[in-house]
């Protein structure tokens, strides 16, 4: 993908979890994520936006662009992109997913053939949502993709695309869906994604294995 982060190493913070660093990434997330038109923010191809414009809000008056350097290189999912435009050289940002503000996949997200897909998709969730689950499907809800990991929580590789706390994982077979006309991304941090159908869901059909966590127990 054409967004790089600079390869410049950023001093850590004593704590990486520093609620400062926190707060700011968190901030972040949200106003890239799902605040930017409501906020006047201009998100361009690709899902970036300018550095130095974000930080023109009040909310990030005492943040300074090495702040949003740090939280981008030792942010443990990887969740931000910082790049220089390729024709102005200005500093800009992303969020890698989780938008529910319209943007074009293209220069976002890398679209799956079945040849691509990873051996494991998989989804995580809780008890309370697998009865509606197990017979609606998998909702993108107020986002624009359903969001799955390409292995477990922990696993090689694996560090976003699910919450650590989740219940319940559901393997997708990615394939069939595609051949049936669904639509799936790679983001730049190895998340796979989804929009679902016209509904925004991914049925049950499509469900190759369900497993409860803990303990271990197939459920489908």
């Amino acid at each position: 993908m054409s967004g790089t982060r600079s390869s410049r190493s950023y001093p850590r913070a004593k704590n990486r979890n520093d609620d400062k660093d926190v707060r700011l990434s968190k901030s972040l997330s949200w106003l890239l994520r799902h605040g930017a038109e409501k906020e006047g923010l201009n998100i361009e191809h690709g899902g970036f936006v300018s550095v130095d414009k974000l930080l023109s809000f009040p909310q990030f008056s005492s943040v300074t662009v090495e702040d949003v350097k740090r939280v981008v290189e030792y942010n443990d999912k990887k969740r931000f992109t910082l790049r220089h435009h390729p024709e102005t050289g200005e500093l800009q940002i992303r969020a890698n997913q989780g938008h529910s503000v319209k943007i074009g996949e293209e220069g976002l997200l890398v679209a799956l053939k079945p040849e691509d897909c990873p051996d494991m998709i998989v989804h995580g969730t809780y008890f309370k949502n697998w009865p509606e689950i197990k017979v609606d499907g998998v909702s993108r809800m107020k986002r624009n993709h359903i969001h799955f990991a390409v292995g477990l929580p922990g696993e090689n590789g694996v560090i976003s695309g699910m919450r650590k706390n989740c219940e319940i994982f559901i393997l997708v077979d990615a394939i069939k869906a595609i051949d049936d006309g669904y639509k799936f991304f790679r983001s730049e941090n190895n998340v796979i994604l989804s929009p679902g159908d016209k509904n925004g869901y991914l049925k049950p059909k499509y469900f190759k294995e369900v497993w409860q966590l803990s303990p271990r127990i197939q459920l489908l």
